[in-house]
């Protein structure tokens, strides 16, 4: 890859930008100053990249996975309409790369979220056909006993929908916190299928989305992941 393309590909700016950072030396690739633009580069190779002084994060390319610990009161949106955007906390540059959110968490909805710009990745994890299973840590409003669990496993029907739907697994860890699997994506679904069942969801955590967890980070903490498939 060209360097000019690389810097572009980093989200470092337009093509005329990434041209005067090369002209004026601004460009550091692995301790060395990087000036023709037309100067090949391997992206696997770049260790640490810095911008006229400042240390830049280096995204892996030409794909990423990013996996984030969503913190509430964040919206899953480029152009968020009431809570700032979960893309708002990744660095200046990245927020330049088009990269979308694997499924979407509510606002008020913490835990596991993958982001990624390979779209290929991104619909294989989230079609239904493939079943990749979603763990939700459930505070429920309401005490709740072992029949709420059944009537989630056997199906409910969620309201201004004709379709049942089911819980992979249920089980509660004491009378207020419900441990819950789905294997779709349906909007507000969780909400939705305990309200149907006669609950009330207080609090929602994804723990887990397949064999992905927050692996000990803090939320809000991000990290870049390796995905094999």
């Amino acid at each position: 890859m060209q360097l000019l393309k690389y810097l572009q590909s980093q989200g470092l700016g337009s093509r005329k930008q990434c041209q005067w950072l090369i002209d004026n030396d601004c460009v550091v690739i692995n301790g060395d100053i990087w000036n023709n633009a037309k100067s090949i580069i391997e992206p696997v190779d770049v260790k640490t990249l810095s911008i006229d002084g400042d240390n830049v994060m280096v995204v892996p390319m030409p794909y990423f996975y990013i996996l984030l610990n969503k913190p509430a009161d964040y919206e899953t949106s480029h152009k968020p309409q009431q809570y700032p955007s979960v893309f708002s906390l990744f660095p200046d540059h990245m927020r330049n790369i088009d990269m979308q959110a694997v499924g979407r968490l509510d606002a008020d909805t913490t835990g596991v979220l993958l982001i990624t710009n390979d779209g290929q990745f991104n619909h294989r994890v989230t079609s239904p056909k493939h079943k990749v299973a979603k763990v939700y840590r459930v505070t429920l409003k309401h005490a709740a006993g072992d029949s709420l669990c059944e009537t989630l496993k056997n199906g409910v029907l969620l309201h201004d929908d004709n379709e049942t739907v089911h819980a992979a697994e249920a089980y509660l860890e004491d009378a207020n916190t419900l441990i819950m699997a789905i294997n779709e994506g349906k909007y507000h679904q969780v909400k939705r299928m305990v309200a149907a069942a006669g609950n009330r969801v207080e609090q929602l955590h994804r723990d887990k989305f397949g064999d992905w967890d927050t692996q000990n980070l803090a939320a809000g903490e991000w990290k870049f992941i390796q995905i094999h498939y």
